[in-house]
């Protein structure tokens, strides 16, 4: 009897301890209502025990809201499930030899890792040096202009619908390609004048093969002011322009792009490191398109790139929020399921995985598989059942140790204009470990203030 009374007031506790925390997360929401910062705003929280999955507190639960990066758990959790965390891409470069001279073919396959530097044997030095070692080794002496790539099946467009203007030109806005190289990334080296208004330099592109024309209408800043560059240009483009500022003072200051064509800059360097070789390789390049199948004694494949496993590349996908990643994941799917490798198909295969699953396709309005688009709509509801739904898988391990870890809660944060975002889980100090997601759309002012007031309504769960 004794026994039984002591769960009986465990028990009790707890439910008192949890109708606190829904009182306390109730009268904190209420006060951030009242700020003026957020008064046209729109608040969505929604908490669950994440053992139990016991509802402990919801707000605009059901409120479809830009997610912003939240976004990228979606896509992870999906893929992980769809490909297997030991997924892994191939790229193949060979040899074709249906003239006197050899021309290169390309068999790629919408790999982000390719030349990506996070991986020691994925550098862009590592695979070029590969490559043109394998060639050497061919007994290739010459090898000329025509470089075809092989028709691998992904969507000519890199970009998905409603991605902004000034972000497709800047890094963080890369599209995915068939074949992406260097994460798709170039950075401009850039030296300020002195005083505001100052013109701004050009110093260098890194790497040199990603080089063109660019209109230069940067200038020079306030002291302190940062960096408030960026580069407008899109997909295919030969051209770029510049505009905005730097802070003064600055003499090697590094902004970063997206490569309009990163296949152009992957042949360009690929020949570089042929030359280095001592094989005669012209620097223009005529690319073009090779069926997939045909005659086989035609072409040889003479170096073959493996990307690390799927559970890695996700790894970077979470922690550092690299978009390229999220897209090409998409894609790959949509190749995976149906041969086509095309971002609308890839939306269309995750919508229909998260409705299998019990989360209404209403609730995931989604367009791209970063979150980069402001036009994403989800609920925070739908958030939390991801988050459960991947505590329940065998790759949780990993998806868990991939989420940023930031206030001391491991959490997936997001940030786009008017739009900030979290979800993952917190541990209290009691040792319950809820689950939760928290978005705030339309709110005013600065971004830094909005972080700070909403991580301290999360340290109401601590």
């Amino acid at each position: 009897m004794k026994r039984v009374f002591a769960v009986y007031l465990l028990l009790a506790s707890c439910v008192c301890y949890g109708q606190d925390l829904k009182q306390k997360l109730s009268a904190a929401i209420g006060l951030l209502e009242k700020d003026q910062q957020f008064s046209h705003a729109v608040i969505s929280m929604y908490v669950v025990e994440s053992k139990t999955g016991r509802l402990l507190y919801e707000k605009n639960a059901e409120t479809g809201l830009a997610p912003a990066s939240c976004q990228k758990v979606i896509t992870s959790a999906a893929a992980l499930s769809l490909l297997g965390k030991d997924f892994r891409y191939k790229t193949t470069i060979g040899v074709y030899k249906a003239m006197d001279t050899a021309k290169l073919f390309i068999r790629a396959s919408g790999d982000p890792t390719f030349g990506s530097a996070r991986w020691n044997r994925s550098t862009a030095s590592e695979v070029l040096n590969g490559i043109a070692t394998a060639i050497k080794k061919e007994g290739v002496t010459s090898v000329g202009v025509d470089v075809m790539e092989m028709n691998n099946g992904f969507s000519f467009q890199p970009l998905p619908d409603g991605w902004v203007w000034q972000d497709i030109g800047n890094y963080y806005g890369a599209g995915a390609y068939a074949l992406n190289w260097r994460e798709n990334q170039y950075n401009l080296l850039l030296s300020s004048g002195n005083k505001e208004k100052d013109p701004v330099a050009i110093k260098a592109f890194d790497p040199k093969a990603a080089v063109m024309p660019i209109v230069n209408l940067l200038s020079t800043g306030e002291k302190g002011s940062g960096d408030n560059a960026y580069i407008y240009t899109s997909p295919y483009s030969n051209s770029a322009y510049v505009t905005g500022t730097i802070p003064p003072g600055e003499n090697n200051f590094s902004i970063s792009g997206a490569m309009p064509d990163p296949l152009f800059v992957f042949v360009k360097e690929t020949k570089a490191a042929l030359r280095k070789q001592g094989i005669e390789a012209p620097e223009g390049s005529n690319l073009s398109f090779l069926p997939a199948g045909g005659d086989a004694s035609l072409y040889k494949d003479v170096y073959t790139y493996t990307s690390p496993t799927f559970d890695s590349i996700n790894f970077w996908f979470l922690r550092k929020s690299v978009n390229l990643f999220g897209e090409a994941f998409v894609k790959t799917i949509a190749k995976e399921k149906t041969g086509t490798g095309s971002t609308d198909s890839g939306i269309a295969i995750i919508r229909n995985f998260w409705d299998e699953r019990g989360i209404d396709r209403s609730a995931l309005h989604i367009i791209d598989g970063s979150g980069l688009s402001p036009a994403n709509r989800v609920t925070t509801h739908a958030l939390v059942q991801v988050m459960q739904f991947a505590r329940q898988q065998p790759w949780y391990a990993s998806f868990y140790n991939a989420l940023p870890e930031m206030n001391g809660i491991k959490m997936k944060d997001g940030y786009i204009g008017g739009a900030r975002s979290y979800t993952g889980y917190i541990k209290s100090k009691t040792g319950v470990e809820y689950t939760f997601s928290f978005i705030v759309n339309n709110y005013d002012g600065n971004a830094g203030s909005v972080r700070e007031k909403m991580w301290r309504i999360l340290d109401i769960l601590k």
